[in-house]
């Protein structure tokens, strides 16, 4: 017998959704109108029935997380977000998909009010949706209490055919089976379109069984273009089950109630005038009548923002009682809830002199995370299966897994992500987005270049998520080219609002993570060594952390070497060696461009000054080293398997030969005569 209690308006607002959304996308002649229609049922039912959430504070703590992994239907979240009344108009629908507006073609978080993660790469939605849930696991180990529930939200996700094809979607969804994520909640669209036309021509694998196997919660509601109490007892069940996630498989009509109803004509392409007069009249509303919002609709979604709102002032009140009871645990937690690290945590990093041993950089980055991890419970990574040799574990940290495994708890904060770059990168930005956790994750930097649409997003959204990135160069050795990185650190260097750091000794690797965790809204990727870097005389964490630095100074220099990471020892042997020969070269540290770009112009001109030529030194391509030097040695192509020590000496990269190099340059500068003038001077 179903719970399900009707209302008089239910009809009203499943048909104001579906004819918005036809208004909407017809307006701007741009977008998908299909799947919003389609979905209005259980949009209806979840929003007025289930959601918890204030739309007059959407950052309220414990609301509960939606996420449309299908964010090509972002015309029904805009519409819902309007409806239920948060900061988004009627005139902002009107303006959907046009310049500057609050209603982009896909939802964008920190641009429009009430969406939690930016999704419309198909599947990173899914994987988000997984990172939400783990952090209210987690979040919810740590501070919760007998009597204080106070972390106990659920994690909503729609999602369609084309996030079920995408990998980053299994990959999440396997992890998300085996960590018993209870408090995931996905609703899969099952209209069989996609852009081709229908998913027989393409996709006809048995998702119920896919599932199963991940261990999930497997559930069917066959009409979801009407039995609204199938829906309601779907979710019911789903909330119920708190040992799997669980996926509802909700069978509807790709844009019900037009013409072309049932087909991809209507999956990406708005609705003809006369279909959406048809439209309306079907569903008792005026057919002339653009935008039309029947009073009952409006009425309804207030009563549900109304419960939220009243969720919120029970919910701050538990809080209130719960620091009474529990004063550390309660100023711990809203110090997280706040964004803000504890007082004085920058005073754990390692600081280094030229007479501490040589290690590798992926080895001083283990000891910054050593240093800094009871400092900051914030923190909370794992490796795509290379813990070994990412070197991330911090000894005595426990695992996040499911009590019933026997392998840690939820409270844990290490996570072992299998091997699952492109999964673990977007999970990693569902945990930045909840908010109260710095995540980081790990694995060789040549493989974050299967995560790179994550990666993407990361920087786009504004989740600071820390990669560990390491055997970052042919100093890999004998893994030969498969495994070494050659384009993907300017890549990388490439992606706006993303710090990626190439650090060349323990200082500078401090400074990494320094600047990483003070930036609260820009990701970081470090690039780390597997060899044994030495500590460098003149580097600091003071220094390192404006991005580039002059680490070696000379007057009256024949050239400059600039370099980062691993080649900054052997541009300082190069240096030395022509020193011996009475030629004078400065040496420049560089480990973050995008960090240096943002120092003012006198200090990077100072840096890379005028009046000698100035030659990079790395070993990767050469691309985009001309922004910041006349002359570029690094990579030609691909590295080579072998000994470290032999693969720099095949290509060159040697004191004996980057000296050689420096002659050269240095030789056809002066031959050319005239003013040597810093790249950095532009006229734009």
């Amino acid at each position: 017998m179903s719970q399900f209690t009707p209302e008089p308006t239910d009809n009203a607002s499943v048909a104001t959704i579906r004819t918005l959304a036809a208004d909407v996308v017809g307006k701007a002649n741009s977008g998908h109108p299909g799947a919003p229609m389609g979905m209005a049922p259980v949009s209806h039912v979840l929003f007025t029935r289930f959601f918890n959430a204030n739309p007059k504070n959407s950052k309220w703590f414990n609301r509960d997380r939606f996420v449309l992994s299908n964010g090509h239907a972002c015309a029904l979240q805009y519409i819902l977000l309007h409806l239920l009344g948060y900061k988004l108009s009627m005139d902002d629908l009107k303006a959907f998909r046009q310049l500057d507006s609050l209603t982009p073609g896909h939802p964008e978080a920190h641009h429009t009010d009430g969406i939690e993660v930016t999704t419309g790469p198909l599947g990173q939605g899914f994987a988000n949706g997984v990172g939400l849930a783990m952090a209210q696991a987690h979040l919810g180990a740590v501070y919760n209490r007998p009597k204080f529930d106070l972390i106990n939200n659920y994690t909503y996700v729609f999602t369609g055919d084309g996030c079920l094809m995408e990998g980053v979607a299994s990959e999440a969804a396997s992890l998300a089976g085996h960590l018993q994520l209870g408090n995931l909640i996905v609703i899969y669209d099952d209209n069989h379109i996609s852009i081709d036309g229908d998913t027989a021509v393409a996709f006809t694998e048995n998702v119920e069984q896919r599932f199963l196997s991940y261990g999930w919660q497997v559930l069917h509601v066959d009409d979801g273009d009407h039995d609204l109490p199938g829906i309601y007892d779907a979710i019911v069940a789903a909330r119920a089950e708190k040992n799997k996630p669980t996926i509802i498989c909700l069978k509807t009509t790709i844009g019900y109630g037009s013409k072309q109803q049932g087909t991809h004509g209507v999956h990406g392409s708005p609705l003809k005038p006369d279909d959406i007069q048809a439209l309306k009249s079907k569903f008792g509303f005026p057919p002339d009548q653009k935008f039309y919002v029947p009073k009952e609709t409006y009425d309804t979604y207030q009563a549900a923002a109304l419960r939220g709102a009243r969720l919120e002032s029970q919910w701050t009140s538990l809080l209130a009682e719960y620091g009474k009871a529990y004063p550390k645990e309660h100023a711990e937690l809203t110090r997280r809830i706040s964004g803000k690290l504890p007082e004085g945590w920058e005073q754990t990093l390692p600081v280094y002199k030229p007479a501490d041993p040589a290690q590798a950089s992926r080895k001083l980055s283990e000891l910054v995370l050593t240093a800094i991890t009871p400092a900051l419970p914030d923190l909370m990574g794992g490796s795509a299966d290379l813990t070994g040799s990412n070197l991330t574990k911090v000894k005595g940290t426990v695992d996040f897994q499911p009590p019933s495994t026997g392998l840690g708890n939820y409270a844990g904060t290490y996570i072992r992500y299998g091997v699952r770059e492109h999964g673990m990168g977007a999970i990693a930005n569902g945990l930045s987005a909840y908010g109260g956790i710095v995540p980081f994750v790990a694995t060789f930097l040549n493989f974050v270049s299967y995560a790179a649409g994550a990666v993407r997003l990361s920087a786009l959204s504004k989740h600071q998520v820390i990669w560990v990135a390491t055997h970052d160069s042919i100093g890999l050795g004998e893994d030969g080219p498969t495994h070494q990185p050659i384009e993907t650190a300017i890549h990388l260097r490439a992606i706006p609002n993303l710090d990626f750091w190439r650090p060349a000794d323990g200082n500078e690797t401090s400074a990494a993570y320094f600047v990483a965790l003070k930036s609260t809204e820009t990701p970081s990727v470090f690039s780390l060594s597997r060899q044994n870097l030495p500590n460098l005389e003149g580097s600091s964490i003071e220094r390192a952390a404006r991005g580039g630095y002059v680490l070696y100074e000379v007057d009256n220099e024949d050239m400059t070497i600039v370099s980062s990471g691993s080649e900054v020892p052997i541009a300082l042997e190069a240096a030395s060696k022509l020193k011996a020969e009475g030629i004078n070269v400065r040496l420049v540290s560089l480990p973050c461009w995008s960090v240096f770009d943002k120092q003012d112009e006198q200090y990077r001109l100072s840096v890379l000054r005028s009046g000698a030529p100035i030659l990079s030194l790395e070993a990767l391509t050469t691309v985009g080293w001309q922004k910041y030097s006349h002359e570029q040695y690094g990579l030609p192509a691909w590295g080579a398997s072998g000994p470290y020590q032999k693969v720099y000496e095949k290509f060159g990269i040697t004191g004996t030969n980057i000296a050689a190099v420096s002659k050269k340059v240095i030789a056809f500068y002066k031959q050319r005569g005239g003013q040597v003038v810093s790249p950095l001077v532009k006229a734009l």
